[in-house]
């Protein structure tokens, strides 16, 4: 251990700052960058700073060590130069979920610096995990994004970001969500430095003028506001439209603020009185984007009504229309020379057009979702384009080739800015964040394992995990190391759920879009046969305990039994009036559907061990209890106050625990159908629940990006763990502490209950 750290820790507690305030005489030579980074590289100092101080001041001692002549300088100390990079790196991408949850340190740097083979970072991550106090959740792969990549940082708000933008000297970051305010953020640190409160309804529209000094808010309450950035004061307060305004640009010179609403119109304010100058009427429908042209002559509108118009703005009058895209138009931008026009639209084409003959000159489908938010680079040279696939495409200009794609967001991609100097993008979404990117990195060093997208269905044998996403992969995984085995692809589009026969031999899976179901061998990810019959998507399937038959439920209705020998259908159950989006077995292989009398959509069901009994989790807010023996329905259970999304039932069959939209479980005594108590923590819906083998624990996940442990005797959460989006399912393996989630991310998280 250095001198300094044991300077530091003599310290009194409350002297005990950790500021490296000694910096600049520690570099003064060589020999002291050694000692600076075993303090750097100790987890102890580490974890003291990130206490007292925060995870920021501590990424400034990395900046100032990494900043420094001597460490910048000398070939010798790059390697010292690179583990400080890596380790500071790590704790930018942390920032925000260290700033919910400090005891997630070891786990968020376990999770992103343990595929380095670097020794004093082994080091580091193992006096991590001793340090640790029991229980907690330990990452047994590294399935966090690593350092390395191209995002940077990420900023959490409150609601999805519906609007967002750069102030002019790239320092700030304003963002609006769905509650009524707009922020302002510290580009560097991610610090939330004013919030912004006037608007009645949510902020969809932003715009800051050129000189920096003064925000523009457009809300659904159709005003327009006009903001000083500096003191937050509400200037002025602009009414003439009569619908939500939806897009907001200024003029070069920072007079005119030009206003796009649901209602057809735009208009054209001067900024000092708030007088109209303009309407704007043409339009046939909602204007979704506009844009002023860098040399002040043109106003760009994008609509509902599928075209792209340009105006004069000194006349108000109507130059040209666009015709092309098939479906609404999302976005408009300006090349920096005003020649060119961008448009992007729900038909998933960008376009570029010639402003002043509307010619269209490419036209580029590069995403599968539609296309929301674009920009373009200084010089033109590259194209952003942001879409409801969740991720932004980087695209050549002149030819649209496809450059990189940037990854990380989970939700449809609101709003995209590029820094003054491109060297950083900003991108707001639905997932309720904010994400800095690192232009300069067009590659990622490592790559975080899994699927492309959501995961949707975990399933667990002895020594594997199975997992479907939206991306039309299946993933095999070892279950002690979760390392991947093998993909498997066949179906068409997303596979919603997958169940593995008792023998654990063969793999079964519901294509939704396809309408098929497919067998595959477990060992080798063979297709052995493909069962098709449904008139629609399906969505779950079941297999009885001898692994001879298949029940699939599908959005056509009946509940079907597929006989997996011939591929003929068994049976078909029409009783149902209701999709069937899950089914489940007795185990003597009986079947369970849900029948006429339920007055919601069935979001998952669970037998009783003995198989007297079924539960079904509804949209209509209860679990309806039924006999198997009988068909009718017993009880329900009534309390959750939003839809019940998940269902589980203890080993010995007591207890029910249910999770909801209401961000709580219950536990109810399956004898006297009463609820026991409230399981209380989560702030968004409950995905998926599971149970221990002893049926002494819980697991929960939720779209709060939260998976939590419960004791179930003591009623509360014992460990948690936190991950960098919206969790979807979870399973238990047979040893009880090793838990298997998936993320909307498409990573696949392996996670160990350890205790001492």
């Amino acid at each position: 251990m250095s001198e300094l750290t044991e300077r530091l820790k003599q310290l009194p507690k409350g002297q005990r700052v950790y500021k490296l305030q000694a910096l600049p005489t520690l570099l003064a030579e060589s020999s002291q960058v050694n000692r600076l980074y075993t303090l750097l590289t100790n987890f102890d100092f580490i974890e003291a700073k990130v206490s007292e101080l925060g995870t920021q001041s501590l990424i400034e001692d990395y900046n100032l060590a990494l900043n420094s002549d001597i460490t910048s300088s000398q070939k010798t100390l790059k390697p010292i130069a690179d583990s400080l990079t890596l380790i500071r790196d790590a704790f930018e991408l942390s920032v925000y979920i260290l700033e919910q949850d400090k005891k997630q340190l070891a786990a968020q740097l376990l999770g992103r610096l343990s595929c380095f083979e670097i020794p004093e970072i082994k080091e580091m991550l193992e006096v991590a995990k001793q340090r640790q106090i029991s229980p907690w959740l330990y990452l047994l792969t590294p399935s966090l994004i690593p350092p390395g990549s191209q995002l940077q940082r990420t900023i959490l708000e409150n609601s999805p970001v519906l609007a967002m933008v750069v102030t002019p000297n790239g320092k700030q970051i304003i963002s609006s969500s769905f509650d009524k305010n707009f922020q302002v953020w510290n580009l560097d640190t991610g610090k939330k430095v004013r919030t912004f409160t006037g608007h009645s309804k949510p902020v969809q529209a932003l715009a800051v003028t050129p000189n920096g000094k003064q925000i523009i808010s457009g809300s659904f309450d159709s005003t327009i506001k006009v903001w000083d950035l500096k003191t937050g004061e509400e200037l002025l307060t602009f009414t003439g439209h009569s619908k939500p305004i939806q897009a907001l640009a200024f003029t070069p010179d920072g007079e005119y603020v030009v206003s796009g609403s649901e209602y057809r119109s735009i208009k054209v304010w001067e900024i000092k009185t708030g007088k109209i100058l303009f309407t704007l009427t043409g339009h046939t429908n909602s204007i979704n984007a506009v844009a002023v042209t860098p040399d002040s002559k043109w106003v760009i509108s994008g609509s509902r009504d599928k075209t792209v118009k340009v105006w004069n703005l000194k006349t108000g009058k109507e130059f040209l229309t666009f015709k092309g895209h098939t479906f609404w138009v999302r976005t408009v931008a300006v090349t920096p020379d005003s020649k060119w026009v961008i448009s992007g639209s729900s038909d998933r084409t960008l376009k570029v057009w010639e402003l002043k003959t509307g010619e269209e000159i490419f036209s580029f489908k590069c995403h599968r979702g539609s296309i929301e938010t674009v920009a373009v680079t200084p010089d033109g040279k590259w194209i952003f384009a942001g879409s409801s696939e969740n991720n932004i495409q980087v695209l050549d200009s002149k030819t649209g080739e496809k450059l990189f794609t940037l990854k990380g967001h989970t939700g449809l991609v609101t709003s995209i800015a590029l820094t003054p100097n491109s060297k950083q993008l900003i991108s707001s979404s639905f997932d309720r964040t904010v994400k800095i990117w690192d232009l300069q990195i067009e590659k990622q060093l490592l790559k975080s394992k899994g699927h492309s997208d959501r995961v949707k269905s975990i399933a667990v044998t002895k020594n594997r995990a199975i997992s479907s996403s939206s991306d039309t992969t299946i993933k095999i995984w070892n279950l002690q190391t979760g390392e991947e085995i093998y993909t498997i692809n066949g179906h068409d589009r997303n596979i919603p759920t997958v169940a593995v026969t008792s023998d654990e031999k063969r793999i079964v899976s519901a294509g939704s879009w396809d309408k098929n179901i497919k067998v595959w061998n477990l060992q080798t990810g063979e297709e052995l046969l493909t069962i098709t019959g449904h008139s629609s998507c399906v969505q779950a399937v079941a297999v009885t305990p001898d692994g001879k038959r298949v029940i699939s439920g599908s959005w056509d209705k009946p509940l079907s039994v597929w006989d997996l020998e011939t591929r003929e259908k068994f049976c078909t159950f029409k009783s149902n009036t209701k999709m069937n989006t899950s089914v489940a077995l007795t185990l003597d292989g009986r079947l369970i559907s849900a029948s006429s009398e339920n007055t919601g959509i069935v979001t998952s069901i669970v037998f009783t061990p003995n198989g007297n009994l079924v539960i079904f989790a509804l949209s209509d807010k209860t679990l309806q209890i039924w006999s198997l023996e009988t068909k009718q329905k017993i009880f329900s259970l009534v309390g959750h106050t939003d839809w019940v999304e998940a269902v589980a039932v203890t080993p010995d069959g007591n207890w029910v625990i249910s999770g909801s939209r209401d961000t709580t479980l219950k536990v109810w005594d399956l004898e006297t159908f009463k609820e026991l108590f409230t399981l209380t923590g989560h702030t968004d819906t409950v995905t998926g629940v599971a149970v221990t083998l002893d049926g002494k624990r819980v697991v929960s996940v939720s779209l709060d990006n939260t998976l939590k442990v419960w004791d179930l005797e003591r009623r509360e959460a014992i460990a948690s763990f936190i991950a960098e989006s919206a969790l979807w399912c979870c399973a238990i393996a047979p040893d009880g502490v090793t838990i298997v989630a998936g993320e909307a991310s498409g990573r696949v998280h392996f996670l160990r209950l350890e205790e001492i």
